[in-house]
């Protein structure tokens, strides 16, 4: 069994390994969003099927003798793909510069043909590894049960993906990372070329023919009816697969939008949600006895009241309490669709096209969460819908009575139902609920938009709000004399608001012309275009199509746009790739000020706050510009990054915080600036207590860079300890001491 354990173990490590690897490389390419790894995964579960449907066309149609010459012939051409990838693009995997979008449309499309250009014919390879080497084990050694095979490759799969977050990614760069995948592709070819010509040897000693491995012993009759006879699954049965594989997928990829969407899309957690669904496939397929229909009820009935609890609290619930609720459900609910899968395996001859349809389930999930979901749906629907069916999954094989029960166990078995019911039905309210409250409401690749009224009963403080996922991107109020307000974390008292009323300042003091030149990356409803005078041009950069239609006057909820004074001008598409192209056709900006503040709900994309991004930002300012960037996160510490950017590129990097305060949200803004006395301006002075002036000495404990970053550095701590920063000296300017920590968010 050796020989082919190590085969199996290598070829899922491999392709679990690849999987954030490829989400890495295609995340800054398409806005960084949480749509881009549910698209991704629609493109591994493809695969993974047409793998399957291979090694079932194998193992169903042709000898063993031709089974191995076809698999070692497809496993020398993908070797000779990768060497001539590597050879032309410099690397194996990565996809090259011409991958990248010059619009945003049709991006799952897109995304999906980029990976199958790059990846595709290893990735096949791979898949093909599970089924068709337990057949050829079947085979060769009858009477030995294949599926322990099975659950060795989950455990492979398994290490790869616990690995990536915490071993590879925060110390591996891309390139290096893909090279080494490379390598371990050849090591995997070996190994299966090893077994394919054991299956070769032993056809030709006629220790192998074309029929199957007897089958597995019955099952008991207590084992739900797990049968293994050997007679060809009927239609309801190969149903029931497809129906219980598809569930567990849809949950999968739901739980993972839930939760990128507040914290940062990126593989840190993209990996967690698929781990404990390896997790669940190992335990049921490992042994019987792993799965306990009363154990996975009481798990869902308290992850459930748990997440109603999180949806009702929003992004300030503690990111520990919302990893806790989110992920046992997906355990308790994966759990119960895998182990009602295992209950109904086929005998080992049928094993093959099991696979197949559980596959193919998969891929059914993967189109619902990717295509069906964001057509059909206006809010992530899918996750409290698809966990209403787990419960209801478990209700149904709770509904048998086994057999010499007694009173108190049958009392507690409907008990356990009749507080699966009414969980469900609190987690369906709780959606209804807040979908209710929306005005309009609209859901695409980029996320969930939603327009809410407030204070309807009061005409001063009457407002409409807009909700990205989970989080205020501004709000604006609706009486005439109130609505040039600028609100939310763009008031004039703001980091963004000193930083323009600063260069306002400078430029009337030498004398220049009136009017500031702003870039703005992210539009959210154009708040900030209430801080501009006439003269002033504001440049947006925006994604989000939706976000644009709205901040220009759709609906007639927010009119931002067309109150202000100066002029505006709107840039659709993903704001580092706009300004990259601006470059190379000769035409930097020249900011006087640069705003980033592009985040999808409470979600960080990475790619526009790494090293070289910043340094980007740097070369479309004027040369006195600032760079203002807004880094409020309630998961995430993003200061000790950011002045890392500073220290590295020679800014003066100034920290500004502002509470909650009338039409003001709290807000952490930095404010980076090539003049050492830009923050000891009067502007500043005024706001002393709220700035901190933070120095260039010192190296910085790490960073973010295209090549390499991790979202695991920044998380924030329960009790946060004081981080050492170094106080930049005032060069003779009279005022308050700075401090060198600004108060925690």
């Amino acid at each position: 069994m050796l020989r082919y354990a190590l085969a199996i173990f290598t070829s899922a490590f491999l392709l679990f390994g690849v999987q954030p690897l490829a989400g890495r490389y295609a995340l800054p390419w398409y806005g960084g969003t949480p749509g881009v790894w549910t698209a991704c995964m629609l493109f591994f579960q493809a695969a993974l099927l047409g793998g399957y449907a291979y090694a079932h066309g194998l193992a169903s149609r042709l000898a063993p003798r031709t089974q191995a010459r076809v698999h070692l012939g497809l496993l020398a051409v993908a070797v000779a793909v990768l060497g001539a990838r590597a050879l032309w693009e410099g690397s194996p995997v990565a996809p090259g510069p011409g991958w990248r979008p010059s619009d945003t449309d049709l991006p799952v499309l897109r995304l999906v043909v980029m990976l199958a250009a790059t990846i595709g014919l290893p990735f096949f390879v791979l898949s093909t590894t599970g089924p068709l080497l337990q057949s050829w084990f079947a085979l060769a050694r009858p009477g030995r049960s294949p599926y322990p095979l099975y659950a060795l490759s989950n455990v492979g799969s398994l290490l790869a993906l616990l690995g990536y977050p915490f071993l590879v990614e925060p110390w591996v760069g891309r390139g290096a990372q893909a090279w080494g995948w490379g390598a371990g592709f050849v090591v995997f070819a070996v190994a299966c070329a090893v077994c394919a010509v054991d299956v070769l040897r032993r056809a030709d000693a006629g220790q192998a023919d074309a029929s199957p491995a007897p089958a597995e012993a019955p099952a008991r009759p207590d084992e739900g009816g797990a049968s293994h006879e050997e007679s060809r699954p009927g239609i309801r049965r190969t149903l029931t697969w497809l129906g219980l594989s598809t569930c567990a997928s849809v949950l999968l990829l739901a739980t993972t939008n839930q939760l990128s969407q507040d914290v940062a899309a990126g593989p840190f957690l993209w990996v967690l949600p698929l781990a404990l669904y390896l997790v669940t496939f190992i335990l049921a397929f490992a042994r019987e006895s792993f799965y306990s229909r009363a154990l996975c009820t009481v798990l869902l009935i308290g992850s459930g009241a748990g997440i109603a609890h999180v949806q009702t609290a929003g992004p300030h619930a503690p990111l520990a309490v919302q990893l806790a609720s989110y992920a046992t459900a997906l355990f308790a609910g994966c759990m119960v669709c895998h182990g009602e899968l295992y209950r109904l395996r086929p005998a080992p001859r049928h094993l093959s096209a099991f696979y197949l349809w559980v596959s193919a389930g998969g891929v059914l999930g993967g189109l619902f969460v990717s295509v069906v979901a964001p057509a059909i749906f206006r809010n992530y629907w899918e996750f409290p819908l698809v966990l209403v069916a787990c419960f209801l999954l478990a209700l149904a094989g709770m509904a048998s009575q086994p057999p010499a029960e007694s009173r108190s166990l049958r009392l507690r078995r409907m008990l356990r139902g009749a507080m699966l019911l009414i969980v469900a039905g609190n987690l369906v309210y709780t959606m209804v609920r807040e979908q209710g409250r929306a005005r309009f409401s609209a859901r695409n690749f980029f996320g969930v938009v939603r327009v809410m009224e407030q204070n309807l009963d009061d005409p001063e403080a009457h407002f409409f709000s807009l909700r990205h996922g989970s989080i205020t991107h501004g709000w604006q109020f609706v009486a005439p004399e109130r609505r040039s307000i600028p609100t939310t974390y763009f008031t004039r008292e703001s980091g963004l608001g000193l930083a323009i009323t600063e260069q306002r300042r400078l430029r009337e003091a030498v004398g220049l012309p009136p009017g500031l030149r702003v870039g703005m990356l992210g539009l959210g409803i154009g708040t900030s275009a209430a801080l501009l005078e006439a003269g002033d041009v504001m440049r947006f950069y925006e994604i989000n199509p939706v976000v644009i239609s709205l901040a220009e006057g759709e609906g007639g909820y927010f009119t931002y746009l067309s109150d202000t004074p100066g002029k505006v001008e709107m840039v659709e598409g993903d704001a580092r790739i706009s300004l990259e192209q601006e470059l190379e056709r000769g035409e930097p900006q020249r900011f006087d000020v640069l705003v980033l503040d592009t985040f999808s709900s409470d979600s960080v994309p990475v790619h526009l706050l790494t090293q070289e991004a910043v340094a980007l930002y740097v070369r479309h300012l004027a040369p006195h510009g600032v760079l203002a960037l807004h880094i409020s996160n309630v998961h995430l510490d993003l200061l000790p990054l950011t002045l890392a950017h500073a220290r590295a590129l020679g800014l003066r990097a100034t920290f500004v915080f502002h509470e909650t305060k009338g039409a003001a949200l709290r807000s952490n803004w930095m404010l980076m600036s090539p003049d050492r006395e830009f923050s000891w301006g009067p502007t500043f002075v005024q706001a002393e207590a709220r700035v901190r002036r933070l120095g260039l000495r010192g190296e910085p404990d790490f960073t973010w860079t295209d090549e390499q970053s991790s979202v695991l550095r920044v998380l924030r701590k329960p009790v946060a300890a004081p981080s050492v920063m170094d106080v930049e000296p005032s060069s003779g300017a009279t005022g308050p001491p700075s401090v060198s920590q600004p108060e925690p968010e």
